[in-house]
């Protein structure tokens, strides 16, 4: 006769029912005063304290994650020997979807795994905060259940709605809010900027607030935070472009009229949506062309390239701008999103207030 198995409440694993009690007490060797009774004819209800507690001890770290990772020092070489002004993120791991893992579905999952590689290597404030305090990049089952906490705890409900309030173990699409609401959760001030066609747009401006601050409006207006001014007015996908340049720019003074330089900012990356998949934007290059135009590129980081050989190529200075660039005539979608990092991590009241998204609406 078959023997009867139980899922652990905290970490899911299967254990034999008879062994479920001690199991279960297990998760708290630390807190002997806590005893959990455990009923084999019922599941019971966890706290989201006991959830966050247990998936800091079971959670699992993404192989890939290589902590000194060289891909952006190769990238930066590379740009150095190239023509234009280049601006960049900083560290970042490159997550690639896998052929019998998530390929097809995983790309938001993979460009949240690369924000956090950044974060986790830039400040000690991110590394304390973020999943609690592990330092390590988690893998996507993990991922999926810290998104389950974060809306248990209330942040993006009709996401969470959306999805049936259960994310783990499903073989499902995930963006920009998804992406915010986790990294929210845990105090991090993400924020969401829509790009969308005049031709689709429904004329509904969102809340304006601090993703606001990198928009190019008119001469007149005042340009990025380095004190530049708009001197020409774009149209169409230019309008995301000009959004990233001044991002990137944000308290970096950048001479267009200077030789070829590489500029490495303490700038997060972005998350980079559209439909059917997401990448990571994970720096900008401006050329001035021979007619006197400018041109821009942005350069990103993509799940769906192999890492070994995108590393190859940044080694080689051969065949890596296939794989890094894009310019403007890339941008063919009538809709775009980003998902950005703003500094510092926010508690009480603020915290409160990130457990609803908002965005400002772009129209180009």
């Amino acid at each position: 006769m078959s023997s009867n198995w139980s899922s652990c409440p905290f970490c899911f694993q299967q254990v034999l029912s008879v062994d479920l009690q001690r199991h279960a007490n297990d998760h708290f060797e630390d807190e002997p005063a806590q005893h959990i009774p455990v009923m084999q004819s019922e599941m019971y209800q966890t706290t989201i304290d006991d959830k966050f507690r247990c998936l800091v001890r079971s959670q699992v770290k993404d192989p890939r994650f290589k902590v000194k990772s060289e891909l952006i020092n190769l990238l930066n070489n590379c740009l150095e020997g190239d023509i234009g002004i280049s601006i960049l993120s900083g560290y970042v791991d490159h997550f690639a979807s896998l052929a019998f893992e998530d390929v097809g579905w995983g790309c938001g999952w993979r460009n949240i795994q690369m924000l956090t590689s950044h974060l986790l290597y830039q400040t000690q404030e991110e590394r304390n905060v973020l999943f609690g305090g592990c330092r390590f990049v988690p893998d996507i089952p993990s991922l999926q259940k810290w998104l389950e906490i974060a809306w248990d705890k209330g942040f993006d409900t009709p996401g969470s709605n959306h999805f049936d309030h259960k994310i783990y173990k499903k073989r499902a699409w995930i963006g920009t809010t998804e992406c915010a609401a986790l990294f929210r959760s845990f105090g991090l001030r993400a924020r969401i900027v829509d790009f969308v066609s005049a031709s689709t747009s429904d004329g509904k401006r969102r809340v304006t607030g601090p993703m606001d601050r990198y928009m190019k409006r008119s001469d007149a207006d005042a340009g990025p935070s380095n004190g530049e001014k708009c001197t020409q007015t774009f149209n169409g996908h230019q309008v995301l472009v000009n959004w990233v340049w001044s991002y990137f720019c944000d308290n970096n003074r950048v001479d267009k009229s200077g030789p070829k330089q590489v500029v490495v900012t303490q700038k997060s990356p972005l998350y980079f949506q559209h439909d059917g998949h997401s990448r990571t934007i994970v720096g900008i290059q401006l050329k001035k062309l021979p007619n006197g135009t400018q041109q821009h590129n942005l350069l990103i980081l993509d799940p769906a390239h192999t890492t070994e050989v995108l590393e190859s190529c940044l080694r080689k200075k051969v065949g890596w701008q296939r794989y890094i660039k894009r310019g403007v005539h890339t941008l063919k979608k009538t809709e775009y999103q980003l998902c950005f990092m703003d500094p510092g991590i926010a508690t009480g009241a603020e915290m409160e207030k990130l457990k609803t998204l908002d965005s400002i609406r772009v129209e180009f």
